[in-house]
């Protein structure tokens, strides 16, 4: 798929979502939660990631809905790996090897209530390089990181490196909600 073709589909879906302002993941999952009529849990992993291990999750049960993310990395990461990860979720992404058990109730300690798991590890596949656009997009939407400047490639570069364009600060950390 074309980048601009990409970029223009995650604008339409980021255009349907109740974003908050000033922005909150934790606002955001709330909102989603209560137009969806499913809970949305945001809960931190127990231990850093590390290299080839995902640094969020999406699990959904029946009833629920699980976003699982490192809470040991800056907060600006935090909030992109939540909104990955509501990307996916927005966009209906599914799993390679979905399981369509009919729990009701996602159980952690019981993997069998799990229908599906969408790790973030990499971004070859069209469903990762979506989730990743509307991330993106939504962060830069929301001020946490600047968007796309006037100036193309090294020259843009370095315009950002300079801090000639800034982004907003993270309101409040992303913590376990």
């Amino acid at each position: 798929m074309r980048w601009r073709n990409l970029r223009r589909r995650c604008r339409k879906v980021i255009g349907s979502l109740p974003v908050p302002d000033p922005f909150s993941v934790h606002t955001l999952c709330a909102r989603l939660a209560e137009r969806r009529d499913r809970p949305l849990r945001l809960l931190a992993l127990p231990t850093p990631t590390v290299p080839g291990t995902p640094s969020g999750l999406l699990l959904s049960a029946e009833r629920e809905d699980v976003i699982l993310y490192d809470a040991r990395t800056s907060p600006l990461h935090q909030e992109h790996i939540i909104v990955h990860e509501i990307g996916h979720l927005v966009c209906g992404h599914r799993s390679v090897a979905e399981d369509v058990r009919p729990e009701r109730h996602l159980d952690l300690a019981d993997p069998r209530s799990v229908r599906t798991a969408l790790p973030r590890v990499r971004y070859g596949d069209e469903q990762e390089r979506e989730a990743e656009m509307i991330a993106t997009l939504l962060l830069e939407a929301a001020g946490r990181v600047p968007g796309p400047g006037p100036l193309p490639g090294m020259l843009g570069g370095l315009e950002s490196a300079m801090g000639l364009r800034r982004a907003r600060p993270a309101g409040a950390s992303c913590s376990p909600g």
